[in-house]
């Protein structure tokens, strides 16, 4: 469709014109600020996103088509919608998503249609405005003073809302209200909300937001995990401590052959998520009512957030959200902040107000993954086995609490990882600083505490001579462990997993390859590494482990199944659809999932911590049994040809045919005034084998091999779990060793204080097609029915991600190979990310050796 063949396709023409999916188009006057982007979603083709802004995503990717006079043909291209100006393609013809496929055949079955509304799609009614933040330039100061006169003047400005104009409660907050919706007297980091501006347009917005005029007088600010220790700069009530037997009198009891001591410290990562937060909402009922659309993992807490910020009972305000264009926990909480910040102009202007944060605003404002810092003692016997273990953790927070408490709390949960330590404490602490707010990532602080059980094992083997897959198995957990948090390993699938997978790869004959490999190349070094993994399910804050259903069946058979899980691209949706056809033994085709919306399941608690498929799935499931009781003894006097029969009878007796399912995890529950219970109801159990090839002259690294073992129970759906452990596994790699969030702090002076450098994909790296493995093998592990979870399944989202940490280790197995050619065979650190930089600069060579000693430190933003 709309593909050029000839000189004669393209039209001569006096006027502007543009040729969209086949169709001509005039384009008419007033449109030279318009990005193609911007003019193809304004005529309806959303299917073409705003993902970045600066062309680093696709997400805006169209074709162009245009005739070459000179080679008398037509050139085909692919162009980032987002950063051509529309004049830029005048007369061409442009493809979008919409257009693809064949005018007789339709689409081929793996592309999309475009067709799929996301919270920007949504269509802006006729008044509606748009609104943009006004935000802080400093890390700590106290506002002086807020000029807006020049934004008054701006083109299609129409207000300025302020903390004085918020109709109630100014504070907020998910766990703490120690968040100000809007800056009152003073600002505790570079991007906090000052006001928000409305205007007629979203770039109209944005440029009257930036001419508001802050005066401020600067404050010290803490910028890193290490001054927050230094100043005893702590959240409140954060100071947490687990223990297992006596870890005092195991080091003085000279039990220990050795004692080792040393830190790890890992940087955060930015969840970039291909749609960024977005939100329309809009008065109803002359003001009495509020109902908005947003991309959140957490529809309730919009609810809430709005409620409290305009004063109306949380019934009167109305969330939805069909879906979301990806989250990985960046849309629990911190995307309400941003929905009660348009809340306030649409109130109080009684107008609809729309706001989609651009990418550079949203990774700058919204907080990532955790920086932490771990420092550890570890005694243990010249046979490797493990016997004590004290370990310090302090997690950046930044500049509100958020849920950094509870993200603190899952990673001194995982500190042992999978390893039986008799002797035991983990102390641990939320650091203030004056950054924007950390927040929950896919995993929520798990693979921080994972990893560093990770490096102290690697520290071990390092001081003993042995393999670290060695010292792992010597003190692998079995069946009936007590952890150092009082829960009983259940059901464990440890040792099968771990059995399966080196036998997969062939462990001892890959050792013996990369040896022969590193022993005839100077310049690139092989590394191979095996990782376990234990992974806890279910939300730590009990409160929190439940889920509503409504399940409604119709007269003619279908299905209609609402629940207050949000489908952000994990398949939870379809397992949802999968559990109810099921139940009722129809298709999946006569199942329909309704958007989330607060007005159908209340109080539903955020889609995270890998619970969803096992709650909303046991919700849906009861209330398909509540039904199916009902119609029994309708059905047992009859034999049926349909269920629409079943149905239909059913209703001719007036039997209920609609149901409210409601689950809770049971046998759960954790009290941290004696640091003992049960936080998880089950552990997801995983292993990966990574082999990388580096070179040691430019850091440059790919990954050879990847084998995934996965312990799933009995998978609900392997194609989606299969797909959820491959994009774990790559998220992963991208945060050990791609991803690096360079701040203005100590290490980055040349960074203005505070802000954030890497705040868009042309400086920050993520993981692309060619960080792929060359070969990459998932399995999931057979025979092992999980009694805990509907259908003998197991949760999938979270448990694999630490799983790329085996790239990690294989690295550093291949720079130790390098290492030991300059005869530096002593332990040595390798902060996460192991960016080609810092794996550069720890193979030691005779290049370095002048002006880098042994034990350099490349510096990192924690």
């Amino acid at each position: 469709m709309g593909s050029l063949k000839t000189e004669e396709d393209l039209k001569v023409s006096n006027e502007a014109i543009l040729y969209v999916n086949g169709v001509r188009r005039l384009l008419s006057d007033g449109l030279a600020h318009f990005t193609l982007l911007e003019y193809l979603r304004d005529i309806g083709l959303t299917g073409t996103k705003l993902g970045c802004g600066e062309g680093g995503c696709g997400a805006c990717t169209v074709m162009v088509s245009q005739y070459d006079r000179i080679l008398k043909k037509c050139s085909h291209y692919a162009i980032n919608a987002c950063l051509a100006p529309l004049y830029s393609v005048e007369g061409m013809h442009v493809i979008t998503v919409e257009g693809l496929g064949s005018c007789k055949r339709g689409l081929h079955p793996v592309q999309v249609t475009g067709e799929a509304e996301y919270a920007d799609d949504t269509p802006m009614p006729p008044n509606g405005l748009h609104a943009a933040l006004v935000l802080s330039k400093k890390p700590h100061a106290r506002i002086i003073k807020i000029d807006d006169s020049e934004a008054i003047s701006s083109p299609g400005f129409v207000s300025l809302f302020l903390a004085k104009d918020v109709p109630s409660d100014n504070k907020i907050g998910p766990v703490v209200a120690d968040e100000d919706l809007f800056a009152v007297d003073y600002v505790t980091c570079v991007g906090q909300v000052i006001g928000v501006v409305v205007a007629d347009t979203h770039e109209n917005a944005k440029i009257a937001a930036r001419k508001v005029i802050v005066e401020y007088e600067e404050l010290p600010a803490i910028l890193s995990i290490r001054d927050a220790i230094n100043a005893r700069s702590f959240h409140p009530n954060t100071e947490k401590c687990l223990s297992k037997g006596d870890v005092d009198h195991c080091f003085q009891s000279g039990q220990c052959d050795r004692i080792i001591e040393g830190e790890v410290q890992m940087g955060g990562q930015e969840h970039f998520y291909l749609e960024p937060h977005s939100t329309l909402i809009w008065t109803v009922d002359g003001g009495n009512e509020v109902h908005m659309i947003s991309s959140s993992q957490a529809p309730q807490k919009h609810q809430k957030y709005v409620s409290h910020v305009l004063g109306l009972p949380m019934s009167k305000v109305v969330c939805k959200t069909k879906r979301i264009g990806g989250g990985f926990g960046g849309k629990e909480t911190r995307s309400a902040f941003i929905a009660a910040a348009a809340s306030v102009p649409s109130y109080l202007l009684n107008r609809p107000v729309k706001i989609t944060l651009d990418r550079d605003v949203d990774m700058m404002i919204t907080g990532q993954r955790h920086s932490f810092l771990g420092k550890y003692k570890v005694g243990f016997t010249n046979e490797g086995r493990v016997l004590a273990l004290d370990l310090e953790i302090y997690n950046n927070a930044g500049n509100s609490l958020d849920l950094s408490l509870a993200i603190l709390e899952r990673a001194m949960f995982h500190s042992d990882n999978v390893y039986e330590i008799p002797n035991m404490r983990v102390m641990g602490r939320a650091c203030f600083t004056n950054f924007p707010s950390h927040t929950a990532f896919r995993g929520f602080g798990g693979p921080q505490g994972l990893l560093i059980a990770e490096n102290w094992i690697q520290r071990i083997a390092v001081e003993l001579k042995m393999s670290p897959e060695k010292i792992r198995e010597i003190n692998f957990q079995g069946e009936g462990s007590i952890l150092h948090y009082g829960q009983i390993v259940q059901y464990s699938t440890l040792a099968p997993l771990w059995n399966e997978l080196k036998l997969s790869c062939d462990f001892a004959k890959a050792r013996k390859e990369v040896d022969e490999f590193n022993s005839h190349n100077r310049w690139r070094k092989r590394g191979i590494a095996m990782i376990p993994n234990k992974f806890g399910i279910s939300f730590t804050t009990k409160l929190m482990n439940q889920a509503g259903a409504l399940v409604q069946v119709y007269t003619d058979g279908t299905v209609l199944v609402t629940h207050g899980g949000v489908e952000m691209g994990q398949g939870l949706h379809t397992k949802v659809a999968q559990i109810a056809a099921s139940a009722f033994h129809i298709p999946l085709s006569s199942v329909f999932i309704s958007d989330t919306s607060t007005d159908k399941v209340p109080n539903a608690s955020p889609t995270a911590a890998s619970a969803s498929s096992d709650m909303y799935g046991a919700a849906v499931l009861d209330a398909c049994e509540q039904i199916m009781e009902r119609m029994e003894p309708i059905a047992s006097k009859h034999n049926f040809n349909s269920f629409a029969e079943l149905v239909g009878a059913c209703y001719a007796e007036r039997i209920d045919l609609s149901a409210h399912g409601f689950y809770i995890t049971p046998d759960i529950g954790f009290d941290w005034t004696i640091g003992k219970g049960k936080p998880f109801r089950y552990f997801t159990y995983g292993a990966a084998f990574a082999e990388v090839e580096i070179d040691t002259l430019t850091g440059d690294f790919h990954t050879r091999v990847a084998n995934i073992f996965l312990d799933l129970g009995y998978s609900l759906n392997p194609a989606i779990d299969v797909g959820q452990i491959e994009g774990a596994f790559i998220q992963g790699l991208g945060w050990v060793a791609l991803e690096e969030l360079k701040w203005g702090d100590e290490a980055h002076k040349w960074i203005p204080s505070g802000c954030l450098y890497t705040c868009g994909p042309g400086a920050y790296k993520i993981p692309s097609v060619n960080d792929v493995p060359f070969k990459f093998n998932v399995s999931l592990l057979k025979g092992h029915p999980n009694v805990k979870a509907i259908h003998s399944s197991k949760a999938v989202g979270e448990p694999p991600f630490f799983l790329a940490s085996a790239v990690l280790f294989a690295i550093k197995d291949a720079i130790i190979a390098a290492r030991s050619e300059m005869g530096h065979n002593e332990w040595f650190p390798l902060d996460s990310p192991a960016t080609p930089e810092r794996i550069r600069m720890a193979c030691l060579d005779e290049l370095l050796s002048s002006f880098v000693n042994s034990d350099f430190h490349p510096k990192l933003s924690v």
